[in-house]
């Protein structure tokens, strides 16, 4: 490490990056469950961070609206005040997102020309630097699916972003934590088998979630644990071939939803007690913590009818139990440390 390098103030940079990262997951969350996420119909990168600032602007955002499928099938005759009501949070999904990318990249060159990123983790931030300019291309990939037939985003690239963004996350985490045992003159982590396979299953886990969220299948059953009366429902239309009910059918995908959850929370209690007994420190106890709110959640958001509130913080607890895991990992997977 060089005498010019920083990398606690990189890492903790980077905590800050991963907390805005958290928080447009949120902000995405709240954008999907208003059914705000088709209110604005074009990506404009630069232009679009200026909202509409008077009246005639405000009628032609409208106007271009209603141009599309969700106005013409789902909201005809809204007022311009409900508009902008969705509009506010498709808004400020796309702002957060762009004063994240200037959150990164800003002080990413400021330490890069004060000589203070250690080396070797040039690339690894340039590559987070990358996925985030992704991230945005995919958010738009998934508004346009919406915006020719079926008003509503398509699930599967719902999952692709809601995904990216997590990864995204972990990675933040992940790479300051790093950052933060080179201060202390540790060796970097690594990937242990058992924490991948704890990651994997935590992953699919979301994805199904957000599968749920873009079929709206959450409003199937609601009622847990049994579906209709019974462990798997009845009467269930299966889809050819049979692999796509585990993508595209509503019903198996609540059911795929609920039960996988019990295999990822295994799992992710065994990685808890693995870490604690190996390298200590709070990511363990967060990790049963976040655990237990999550699956307390996931059955409220059921019984509730998936009711705003409940739905969010589902959500939001799911993005807090991605960072704890990635720390757990981290820590199991530090230098001088072995598995039992």
């Amino acid at each position: 490490m060089t005498t010019s390098a920083r990398p606690r103030a990189i890492a903790l940079w980077l905590y800050v990056v991963a907390a805005l990262v958290f928080a447009m997951v949120v902000v995405g969350g709240i954008t999907r469950l208003t059914e705000s996420g088709l209110s604005m119909v074009r990506w404009e990168p630069i232009s679009g961070v200026v909202p509409p600032l008077n009246d005639a602007e405000w009628h032609a955002e409208f106007e271009a609206y209603k141009a599309y499928p969700e106005y013409q099938k789902v909201n005809r005759g809204m007022s311009l005040s409900e508009f902008k009501a969705i509009f506010f949070w498709e808004y400020l999904h796309r702002v957060l997102g762009r004063f994240i990318g200037l959150a990164f990249a800003l002080p990413l060159a400021w330490f890069w020309a004060r000589r203070a990123i250690p080396e070797g983790y040039k690339p690894r931030l340039l590559a987070l630097l990358a996925l985030g300019g992704l991230q945005g291309a995919i958010g738009w990939w998934m508004v346009a699916s919406g915006l020719i037939d079926r008003p509503d985003v398509a699930h599967d690239r719902l999952a692709v972003h809601l995904g990216t963004a997590l990864f995204i996350l972990g990675g933040l985490v992940w790479t300051a934590r790093d950052l933060m045992a080179l201060q202390r003159r540790e060796g970097r982590s690594r990937l242990k088998g058992f924490a991948v396979l704890a990651l994997s299953v935590l992953a699919i886990q979301i994805v199904l979630g957000a599968f749920v969220a873009g079929l709206n299948a959450g409003h199937a059953f609601a009622e847990w644990p049994l579906m209709g009366g019974h462990f798997f429902p009845e009467g269930v239309q299966w889809l050819e071939p049979l692999w796509r009910n585990v993508v595209d059918n509503p019903v198996v995908v609540q059911w795929v939803h609920r039960w996988w959850a019990w295999l990822a929370a295994a799992l992710l209690v065994l990685l808890s007690v693995r870490t604690s007994r190996e390298s200590g420190g709070s990511a363990p106890r967060l990790v049963l913590l976040l655990l237990t709110a999550q699956i307390i959640l996931g059955i409220a958001t059921l019984l509730t009818g998936v009711a705003l509130h409940v739905a969010v913080a589902h959500q939001a607890v799911a993005a807090l139990l991605v960072w704890a895991a990635v720390s757990c990992a981290h820590g199991l997977g530090r230098p001088g440390y072995r598995m039992h």
